[in-house]
């Protein structure tokens, strides 16, 4: 198979105050989202000057990726979209027609399977080349990468790096907590031929973090950035939730570890450095947030190997046991099933 460009697919962002609303009236879009929970939403943008830092932390890692792709000879132009801010991915598609490419590599900012997290970006994917047209280049999506060296090293080396900065004597009553985002409990039930790739990818994440970071020290995968109707439940417990449990069992000090995510984004800064430290700090508990990887050297690297995989230059680096494959089958990962939707 020849391939002539790289894309990054990611979730998008808000860069000023006025993008705020638009912005998360795209991502809620059909999804009955009551108002109140988006002015609430609202705010925590608001409370960052209404800039998500999603867009520039996608714009270091293109240009790092790009780096790396030019120390190993790989001649791929690279371009960018986003599903739901500007660069939108139609626009990059346009872009990419004209500039001539006909079958680009795409690298989702997403390790995991599961609807939102793999599909969805599928299903962005499909969109962009319909509305763009004939001509429309294909865009083959890089397998998950939840278990890859480079995922999983430098989380650990981040959670170690966080135990480091609590207090040793307290070692034995401090535990690890890994969070992702939460999705709704029928969604996580309504997996498909593949089973729950999402929940049971994150478990074994965990897993392979802890036993490289700290296995002395007892830890939890639990959840984050609940969002969509409150009558409808979700994945728990929530970190908060969490929190409040291991100060009544006697924990003293806590690491919060974001295995779900790539980066530093709003959510991640919110949930976690605002609520959740907030939380810890009420009920007295040491507190540490392991960074995500961003563009650290190993993460960087491992997007090339990725593409190095597809091209045939590369074998298939796993440290896990779950399977992974380059396309998914078409009925994977259904979504959550919406209220009042016909069984």
């Amino acid at each position: 198979m020849v391939y002539d460009a790289f894309v990054l697919l990611s979730f998008g962002g808000p860069e000023k105050p006025d993008d705020v609303m638009p912005f998360l009236r795209n991502v809620v879009r059909g999804r009955g989202v009551p108002d109140e929970r988006l002015a609430e939403v609202y705010e925590h943008y608001m409370h960052f000057g209404g800039v998500s830092p999603i867009n520039q932390q996608c714009r270091d890692l293109l240009a790092a990726v790009g780096t790396e792709f030019a120390a190993h000879g790989i001649g791929l132009p690279s371009y960018w979209g986003n599903r739901n801010w500007q660069p939108m991915l139609a626009d990059t598609v346009a872009q990419m027609r004209d500039d001539g490419v006909e079958h680009a590599l795409g690298f989702a900012t997403s390790a995991y399977g599961g609807y939102s997290s793999c599909k969805q970006y599928w299903e962005d994917i499909a969109a962009a080349r319909e509305h763009v047209g004939p001509k429309a280049p294909r865009i083959s999506k890089l397998r998950q990468f939840h278990d890859h060296p480079g995922f999983v090293e430098p989380h650990a080396e981040a959670v170690r790096a966080a135990l480091g900065t609590l207090d040793p004597a307290r070692r034995a009553t401090t535990r690890v907590a890994f969070t992702a985002h939460s999705i709704p409990a029928g969604m996580a039930r309504n997996a498909g031929p593949t089973g729950n790739r999402y929940t049971d990818q994150l478990a074994e994440t965990a897993r392979l973090v802890q036993a490289r970071a700290a296995d002395d020290v007892e830890y939890d995968l639990v959840w984050q950035s609940r969002s969509g109707p409150p009558q409808i439940p979700w994945l728990e417990p929530d970190i908060n939730d969490h929190l409040e449990a291991l100060a009544e069992k006697g924990v003293t000090d806590v690491v919060v570890s974001p295995i779900g995510f790539v980066s530093d984004h709003l959510e991640v800064i919110w949930d976690l450095d605002n609520e959740a430290k907030d939380t810890a700090a009420r009920l007295g508990l040491g507190f540490a947030r392991a960074a995500s990887p961003g563009v650290h050297p190993r993460f960087v690297t491992m997007v090339r190997e990725l593409v190095e995989e597809r091209l045939g230059d590369q074998p298939h680096t796993t440290l896990g046991t779950l399977p992974t494959w380059d396309v998914c089958p078409a009925n994977c990962c259904p979504p959550a099933k919406r209220p009042g939707a016909a069984a």
